[in-house]
């Protein structure tokens, strides 16, 4: 669960503990780039369909409230990325672009990224690929932070990797 004190330094030591992701494209004292992806047996609208329903994938160790449960998105513009729960609710990004079945985009700085004056695009973009879905994620972070984001890139890249293994585990790899 996500909490406020110590939210950089424990993702500085995440990163400090995992290897260096080959998907963090850039990265420098003021932003960073990762991108991952995963093929899935399953065609664009089924994906599409899993990826606006963020409870069914999201890990429940990347939330405010500790519960997955407790995340929607409204896959319109202005639409909310967010969390409710019984203590607060959260907005963890803005939906600015939609291609319903094939672009998702969202405008957020997620986690403990969100006490930082950073900006964050984290875009899906699902493309057919043989007889399923190729499933990219790209994620752009930069801004002012209280640390180097090039530190904090490679923990950025296990959880944004992390989401879209989620996603795609709800279908078969491979497609």
């Amino acid at each position: 669960m996500i909490r406020r004190g110590g939210l950089a330094l424990a993702l500085l030591a995440l990163a400090a503990t995992s290897p260096v992701g080959a998907e963090v494209t850039e990265a420098t004292d003021g932003g960073f780039t990762v991108s991952h992806a995963r093929a899935v047996a399953a065609q664009p609208e089924a994906v599409w369909a899993a990826l606006v329903a963020p409870a069914r994938w999201w890990s429940a160790a990347h939330s405010w409230s500790g519960d997955a449960a407790n995340l929607s998105l409204d896959p319109r513009i202005g639409g909310c990325f967010c969390e409710r729960w019984a203590a607060g609710e959260a907005e963890h990004a803005r939906v600015i672009h939609v291609v319903k079945g094939r672009l998702l985009r969202l405008a957020g700085a997620l986690g403990p990224l969100q006490g930082e004056a950073l900006t964050g695009t984290l875009t899906f973009q699902l493309s057919p690929e043989g007889t399923g879905t190729k499933i990219s994620a790209d994620y752009v972070v930069g801004g002012h932070a209280r640390f180097a984001l090039r530190d904090i890139a490679p923990a950025v890249d296990q959880v944004i990797g992390e989401q879209v293994t989620r996603l795609a585990a709800l279908f078969r790899e491979g497609g």
